[in-house]
């Protein structure tokens, strides 16, 4: 109950209100670009601080394998269940967004986790980052062979184009150099930077989420007349992956928070870094499909409903 109560997802909630009624409200595209920035340097610097303390071990290298482990066997998973549905590059772009993350889901979880009193490591958003990319390439990839089988020519996306735009894109560089700038500045960065990446943390984070109302309103209309299973695997996909990221979390030993987000991290899908790829690395899929997928349901079931729920489940395991 209190993550409804939560006024960040209070303002999700009307924000999807507000797009479903078709109101006018709308958050100018160049201060969402801003709050999502701010968000993710926010998160860079937290994590780094708090690597700054704890420094690497064992547990944080498994951490970070068992991530770049699920967001390889996530999309293969998918693209075998999808394609006996839809047509190979429906699948291939549909499990390329499933496979990689939301960064916003992420946080809205670190702040629930807080919220709960149940701690987690910093390195969890170096997680987050290695886990934005495998599911681009592998996507490309099954997406050129499907090429050259229809069309028995070679007429495949260069993948050393896409890993430069999947390793050096914008905000995964910004999130990743902002935790650098953490574990260098350390306690006294941390000091200094605490009233920009503390204090004004949530109600950036609100802000945004009421954006991402609105856009969850609007991308939901993208699903008209699409195949039953696009509804079927929004909803169900991300409780099999966060079953799946929680039974491997206790097969390595990681602690309770950690074992949540990454739950989170397998649950969600990405709307924002895989379409700006898929746009032009698979220009036969109706962006329609994946946006409405992504951003239309699995999105708002996570923020909503996920999240508590992978606490509980976690909680009870534990």
């Amino acid at each position: 109950m209190a993550n409804f109560l939560d006024p960040a997802i209070l303002f999700f909630i009307f924000g999807a209100f507000a797009g479903s009624v078709k109101s006018n409200l709308e958050i100018p595209q160049p201060i969402a670009r801003f709050l999502s920035l701010y968000l993710l340097m926010a998160l860079g610097l937290k994590g780094g601080f708090a690597l700054h303390k704890s420094g690497f071990t064992l547990e944080i290298v498994l951490a970070l394998s068992l991530a770049v482990f699920l967001a390889i066997l996530i999309p293969l998973m998918g693209y075998q269940i999808l394609r006996t549905k839809l047509n190979s590059y429906d699948a291939a772009a549909v499990a390329a967004t499933y496979g990689s993350v939301s960064a916003v889901t992420f946080i809205t979880a670190t702040q629930a986790l807080d919220q709960y009193g149940i701690g987690f490591g910093g390195h969890m958003a170096a997680a987050m980052a290695l886990m934005e990319s495998p599911a681009i390439i592998l996507a490309i990839f099954l997406a050129n062979k499907a090429r050259v089988s229809s069309t028995g020519l070679p007429q495949s996306v260069g993948i050393s184009k896409i890993f430069h735009e999947s390793f050096t894109d914008g905000a995964q560089l910004l999130l990743l150099g902002s935790m650098v700038v953490g574990i260098v500045s350390g306690d006294e960065g941390q000091k200094l930077m605490a009233p920009f990446s503390i204090d004004l943390f949530k109600g950036m984070l609100a802000f945004f989420l009421l954006d991402m109302g609105l856009m969850a309103a609007k991308n939901f209309g993208g699903l008209k007349n699409k195949p039953p299973i696009t509804i079927f695997y929004a909803i169900c996909a991300p409780l099999i992956h966060a079953s799946i990221a929680l039974g491997l979390c206790k097969v390595i030993g990681l602690q309770l928070g950690d074992t949540v987000l990454l739950m989170v991290l397998a649950a969600s899908a990405s709307y924002i870094a895989v379409p700006a790829v898929l746009r032009h690395a698979l220009p036969e899929v109706n962006p329609g499909l994946y946006m409405g997928m992504s951003l239309g349901i699995t999105f708002p079931f996570n923020i909503i409903l996920g999240i508590p729920l992978y606490v509980y489940i976690a909680r009870l395991t534990y």
